[in-house]
């Protein structure tokens, strides 16, 4: 393997200009030198010109790797863009440093000023050798653009080129096999068993495959999954082909039987069919032979019904009229109610404003209390002042009329004198005499300020005395007006008691006249709908008779289908009256025979029709299980009902299949999408039939729904008479009374004022915490003046002290200089001469003083007044304002409420006379029923002659019915069940038949027809659509005979073979089935086929790719495991210890360990193992040390540059680190150590100096063979 011969440095951080770091053929060459001088520097080339990135190399861009000078603010820049420092004769030219060295950053001055001769651009090349001898020279240069450019030997490559030349000769960039930074070895010491697995990839490059790796394992477990998914979907779809298999059989079986049966229907319909026509022939001629005899009754009955009809239309004109007042005394009700309520608000307005009227005028004794007290104030301060005005112009005049009788003469010659000594005086005493002018001067000036304070401090103490006058007083109004809201609070509190008493009788009264009204209107409701509003026909209600009749007669009779089910909850009362349609008013019988005789009984009474469902004999399909919760929201419609069991037959075949859905969306999802075969009801009555047809609205079945509780009519009717009889004994409490509404007012009232006065205590109290204020401002005045004023006092008589001992001393020079003077002018004294002259004017100035004082301490009280006074007068004046206001309001609320209490009576007066109206009315209309009653009697006593004819023309047609409604059900099934019976030639097809004619009654009951309410007699039409049936295949026997024998053979051979259809129960659908689930199995297997070939093909790269990488790891691993023990030991081993410590790896996953972290294990010698983060520093530094060049000696550079890995070691540890390296150090193994050890770099066989040269600002490099010395 080669080595690094040198280093060529081109202006590349601290290195200005051209620089050479010199190994030469020495393998183990130290780079030392002092801090700052730019040793890391050189550490940082060797990477960037091996291709390291920017940003590993303390930069954050390359061009803070191009050398850039800085120089102190107060060097001068020279011509050659040098830098020169005032007074600094060794002319250093200011250098402090350099830019991208370990040094301070410059300032944006400094800065812009070097970067006038700056380079733009950096390059370093690194010259190597190789085994054979050939040098190679690798060149990364920083262009003036920013960006890198790479050469070899002087020609411009790419990076990856670049890259691929310097892998070539074993130097890894990714691993960086050639590199350890400085804080390499501490971030080793503590890394995680995943960073050093991490590491291991690295060096054995298995990390390159990571990514791969993992994109291939997701892909192969997606590939599985999707592989075992197509599998179950496989097993599944057989299973359902062998089930469908199974099924078609069933089917094929089944379809045989099913033409059997329905042979036997088609015969069992023709039979009836035949003899249902041969009926209707022969009634229809016994009914024309009755026309004759009932068109004589017809005429004599019209002229009655004439005069019938002309007395219900009188009848219903006079109705009308009282339908007509009725709506005006509710109109006028209800404007009187608007008119009484309008009251109230007015009452409340009145109450309101009186009280606010009350509260102004109980507020009018303390305004004008306080006004007066203001005024009083105000005028005895003017009175005083008056009165101080007068005693000051007094005193003027008297002292001038003293001054004047006191004063004497002097003669020229004594002032002369005088003047003369009092120069001598004055001389003598100059120095005195002008400290006494000055501490005279000081003196007046304290005086003021005494006086001053003095002033302030009266002031202050007068407003004290009357904010807590102030204060006292609010006190006492505020604990007066809380009392009165106490004694207020209490007296609503007993009216709020009261009110609501009467409230609550008024509230009781009125909830029970609305309950009962309530019920009342339910009561109706539920009587019009059992009853049909009163428009069921009489053939309806004498059906509801003659069923309770038969039920007596006969034991067998149960009653009807309407009487004998109730809907379990009430939201299915639609649903099922429309399920039960026809069957609703069916009647159900034990035995065929009750039936029959019930029959006959009906036909001799000519009684009516009904239709009857004998127990024994009607044939009841099996409900479909299946249907039983198919969805949520449907449920079979016999489970929506409560019956008894003894008709459970009865029901079953009322009902059907039928089920009851929750909305239309359920009755479509069970019809057209699941494609059920039964009818579906919805909870609004909306039916979609068999056939897809779709039937709504509010039909005959809705109708039913409402007479469930027919056996409770008797009962709603007592309760209707009973509520209206309780209706009419309740109060009218819709309106309150007199008594309600007086204390409603009052309570308004006292809350009102309640309010007012907790608002006017509010307003106390904040008036209140305002003089408090003021108060406590005030005290602190008087407590800032008051020492003031002493410590002023206090000054003065100091001062008044020292001038008086002055004016001793200028007294002693007096008397002596005017001892004769005086003993001539006959004074005592020169000073009592001086008196007489001037302590009059001192006298007059001092009273002048004081009356000025007392003269600025009332104007400044009588201004304080002054404006207290005006602002009570100003609340006096709102308060009247506030008064007449209130006083308006009250009349025009009393005018308001007088202008509607007129209205009320306008409105009483208009309603007492609709009142009579209505009764005149009503008793017309009693009137016109009456006439009413007796037209329809005459009527009926002139029906009953023709009432024999018509029973027998009833009784006929209600044959014909019967048989016709026969024949209709039949074809209807037959259209229904789509049942293929024979036409005759140009029939009709049953498609023109509707499936909801009126006639439609049941195929299997039996029932005759008889309608003796009409008054027309004629030959009932048939309907039979142009459907002619052809009875040819209809064998001989069968056409002559009806009897029921025949009926029962017949109606045994169907069900027989229906049991038998019931039993199998196939999947009619599973032939399409089989041939959809076969067509999926097709594409399932191709599904399965590719899922399976991309799962062993997916399978197969990421096997690859885990094999390749398990490979390169474990090579790595096996290699630097064998080499970290023997490497540990060697740095270990001393002359204590020859046999050094232990060191070993250990994987945590040995089939993919890669996965998972390896544990590294150190013992230093003669200790117990320990976890790497309980050895010392040095053991840590020693340890890692072991494990890096254990990972270099994997694929080892030709040369290995280590940064101050020596930095946290002692000199012990530094001589083994030394020693080791000196012993590996040789051909193939190139060490480049950057250290400031001594017991390192002495042991290298050259030194490579890094120093400062301050004058150049920057740094250089000197090489030292130590070879030489050793």
């Amino acid at each position: 393997m080669g080595k690094l011969i040198r280093l060529e440095l081109f202006n590349f951080k601290s290195y200005k200009g051209h620089h050479t770091l010199l190994f030469g053929d020495s393998f183990f060459t130290s780079i030392i030198g002092p801090n700052g001088s730019g040793k890391s520097n050189s550490m940082d080339a060797i990477s960037f010109v091996l291709g390291i990135k920017s940003s590993h190399l303390r930069s954050s861009h390359l061009r803070d790797l191009v050398y850039r000078g800085r120089v102190l603010r107060t060097s001068t820049i020279n011509g050659d863009g040098s830098a020169t420092v005032p007074g600094n004769k060794d002319n250093l030219n200011g250098i402090v440093g350099q830019v991208g060295g370990e040094d301070e950053t410059p300032t944006d001055t400094q800065r812009s000023q070097s970067e006038r001769n700056d380079p733009k651009s950096a390059w370093v090349t690194a010259v190597y050798e190789d085994d054979a001898g050939d040098q190679l020279l690798w060149k990364r240069t920083i262009t003036n653009q920013g960006v890198s450019e790479y050469r070899i030997n002087n020609h411009v490559v790419t990076a990856q080129a670049y890259n691929e030349a310097l892998e070539a000769e074993n130097i890894l960039i990714k691993a960086r096999n050639f590199l350890v930074f400085q804080g390499d070895v501490e971030a080793i010491a503590s890394q995680s068993p995943k960073d050093l697995t991490r590491l291991i990839e690295q060096i054995s490059g298995s990390l390159e495959y990571k990514a791969e790796y993992e994109r291939l394992k997701e892909e192969t477990e997606q590939a599985m999954e999707y592989q075992n998914y197509n599998l179950n979907r496989r097993r599944g779809i057989n299973s359902e082909i062998k089930q469908y298999q199974e099924q078609k059989r069933e089917a094929d079986n089944y379809a045989k039987k099913a033409d059997e049966r329905d042979q036997a229907i088609v015969t069992h319909v023709l039979w009836k069919l035949f003899h249902f026509q041969r009926v209707m022939e022969e009634s229809g001629a016994e009914i024309q032979r009755h026309h004759e005899e009932l068109k004589e009754f017809r005429r004599g009955i019209e002229k009655y019904e004439k005069s019938l009809e002309d007395a219900k239309r009188d009848q219903a004109k006079v109705g009308r009229e009282v339908s007509k007042i009725e709506k005006n005394i509710k109109v006028k009700e209800h404007e009187i109610q608007e008119k009484e309520n309008g009251l109230v608000p007015i009452d409340t307005q009145i109450v309101l404003t009186s009280s606010k009227l009350q509260t102004c005028s109980s507020r009018f004794p303390d305004a004008t209390k306080e006004r007066d007290s203001h005024v009083s104030t105000v005028d005895k301060l003017e009175r005083d002042l008056s009165v101080v005005e007068k005693a000051q112009a007094k005193w003027e005049a008297d002292w001038e009329k003293v001054a004047k009788k006191e004063g004497r003469a002097l003669s020229e010659g004594d002032l002369q004198a005088y003047s003369k000594l009092k120069e001598q005086v004055n001389t003598r005493t100059s120095s005195n005499q002008t400290r006494i002018d000055g501490l005279t001067r000081q003196r007046k000036t304290d005086e003021e300020t005494l006086e001053s304070l003095r002033s302030s401090l009266d002031t202050t103490q007068w407003q004290v005395s009357k904010l807590e006058e102030e204060i006292s007083d609010i006190t006492a109004r505020r604990d007066t007006l809380r009392d009165q809201i106490k004694r207020n609070s209490t007296e609503v509190d007993t009216k709020k008691k009261d009110f609501n008493v009467l409230t609550s009788e008024r509230l009781r009264a009125s909830q029970k006249q609305t309950e009962l009204e309530e019920k009342l209107q339910e009561v109706l409701r539920t009587l019009l709908e059992a009853d049909d509003g009163r428009r069921q026909s009489e053939k309806e209600i004498r059906l509801k008779e003659t069923t309770t009749t038969l039920k007596r007669i006969y034991p067998g009779v149960r009653g009807r289908v309407s009487e004998l089910c109730k809907p379990k909850l009430k939201k299915y009362g639609d649903a099922v009256s429309t399920v039960l349609g026809r069957h609703f008013d069916a009647v159900v019988v034990d035995t065929e025979k009750t039936a029959k005789e019930c029959i006959l009984f009906l036909r001799d009474q000519r009684a009516g029709q009904a239709t009857f469902i004998p127990l024994d004999s009607i044939q009841v399909k099996a409900i479909n299980s299946n249907l039983k919760g198919m969805h949520r929201g449907m449920r079979m419609a016999v489970d929506t009902i409560e019956y008894d069991s003894a008709v459970e037959r009865a029901m079953y075949y009322a009902c059907g299949n039928a089920v009851v859905c929750d909305d239309l969306a359920v009755a479509k999802y069970i019809c057209y999408e699941k494609g059920v075969e039964a009818k579906a009801v919805t909870l609004d009555g909306t039916v979609i039939h068999k056939g897809g047809l779709m039937t709504g609205g509010r039909g005959p079945g809705q109708q039913n729904s409402q007479r469930w509780e027919d056996a409770k009519v008797d009962t709603l009717r007592k309760l209707k008479d009973k509520l209206l009889s309780e209706l009419s004994a309740l109060p009218k409490g819709n309106r309150r009374g007199v008594a309600e509404e007086t204390l409603q007012g009052e309570l308004t009232g006292l809350e009102q004022r309640i309010n007012y006065i907790k608002n006017e205590v509010k307003g106390l109290e904040t008036n209140l915490t305002s003089k408090r204020k003021e108060l406590d401002f005030v005290k602190r005045q008087l407590a800032e003046v008051k020492p003031k004023y002493d410590e002023k006092l206090g000054s003065l008589q100091g001062l008044n002290a020292s001038i008086k001992t002055l004016q001793d001393a200028v007294s002693e020079v007096e008397d002596e200089m005017f001892a004769d003077f005086c003993d001539r002018l006959g004074y005592i004294n020169i000073r009592d001469y001086e008196a007489q002259q001037g302590s009059r004017q001192q006298e007059a100035a001092q009273k002048k003083l004081e009356f000025t004082t007392q003269k600025s301490r009332l104007q400044n009280q009588l201004s304080f007044e002054t404006q207290r006074l005006q602002a009570s007068r100003e609340r006096f004046a709102r308060l009247e304002g506030m008064s007449q206001t209130h006083q308006q309001q009250i009349a025009q609320f009393e005018a308001t409420k007088e202008a509607i209490q007129d209205d009320l009576d306008v409105l009483s007066a208009e309603l007492e006379q609709l009142q009579h109206q209505l009764d005149d009315q009503k008793a017309r209309h009693a009137k016109r029923a009456e006439k009413v009653a007796e037209q329809r009697h005459e009527v009926q006593k002139r029906s009953k002659e023709s009432e024999g004819t018509m029973k027998a023309v009833t009784g006929l047609e209600a044959e014909i019915q019967r048989n016709s409604a026969g024949r209709y059900a039949l074809l209807r099934r037959c259209k229904l069940e789509e049942i293929s019976i024979p036409l005759a030639d140009g029939s009709a097809s049953l498609d023109n038949l509707p499936v909801d004619d009126l006639l439609q009654t049941d195929v299997e009951a039996m029932d005759i027809d008889e309608d003796p309410g009409s008054s027309s007699i004629h030959t009932p039409t048939v309907q039979d659509y142009g459907i002619e049936l052809d009875f040819d295949d209809l064998e001989v026997d069968l056409k002559e005979s009806a009897d029921d024998k025949l009926n029962d053979d017949l109606q045994e051979r169907i069900s027989s073979l229906s049991g038998e259809l019931d039993k199998m129960a196939p999947n009619m659908r599973a032939i399409e089935r089989l041939e959809g689930v076969e067509g999926r199995l097709k594409s399932t297997e191709k599904d399965f086929d590719d899922a399976r070939k991309k799962a062993k093909q997916t399978k197969d790269g990421f096997q690859a790719v885990r094999e390749r990488r398990l490979d390169l790891f474990n090579k790595a691993f096996s290699h630097i495991s064998e080499q970290i023990g023997p490497v540990y030991k060697d740095l270990t081993r001393s002359s204590t210890f020859p046999l050094g410590g232990q060191a070993y790896l250990d994987m945590e996953d040995s089939d993919e360990p890669y996965l998972d972290g390896i544990k590294y294990h150190a013992m230093p010698p003669l200790k117990r193992f320990r976890d790497m983060e309980h050895l010392s520093g040095g053991e840590k530094t020693m340890a890692a040390l072991a494990l890096l060049f254990a990972v270099h000696s994997y694929q080892p550079s030709p040369f290995f540059v280590l940064d101050e890995v020596d930095a946290a070691l002692d000199n012990t540890n530094v001589s083994k680190i030394a020693n080791y390296i000196r012993e590996h150090a040789g051909p193939g193994m190139q060490f480049i150590v950057i250290s400031l050890k001594t017991g390192l770099f002495q042991a290298s066989q050259a030194l490579v100096g890094i120093y400062r040269d301050q004058s150049a600002n920057s740094s250089k490099a000197l090489t030292l063979d130590l070879r030489k010395y050793q």
